[in-house]
């Protein structure tokens, strides 16, 4: 399993916000179905003010690379994507059209080893 971590900022407008959350309790089926496809097996969005952090864990298989060219084919995700620019925001530094950042981790306290048996 993969595990990515991603960021990315809302608008800065409460009606906004209360809007893209309220979209988030009834995600389209279409676009569940497409997350799925792509092998992510679990995933998580949090907020903080205007900043968005997702949790995304993955089979091995997964790829961004392909789930962008899935997702270009599917006119669903393609009118949630545009629908999701109502309330989103790029990050400074983003490409245009750019949305969620992938993270760098850090740090991790208790990090998986490899342990042999001896």
């Amino acid at each position: 399993m993969k595990q990515y971590c991603l960021t990315l900022d809302l608008k800065n407008n409460l009606e906004l916000i209360a809007g893209y959350e309220e979209h988030h309790k009834k995600v389209w089926p279409e676009i569940i179905d497409s997350i799925k496809e792509a092998g992510i097996q679990n995933m998580q969005i949090y907020r903080f003010e205007t900043r968005l952090f997702m949790i995304m864990q993955t089979d091995d298989n997964f790829s961004f690379e392909k789930k962008q060219k899935t997702d270009e084919l599917n006119a669903k995700v393609q009118q949630w994507e545009q629908l999701m620019w109502k309330y989103q925001q790029p990050l400074q530094g983003s490409k245009p059209g750019e949305k969620w950042k992938l993270m760098n981790k850090i740090f991790e306290l208790n990090p998986l080893k490899n342990v042999s048996a001896k």
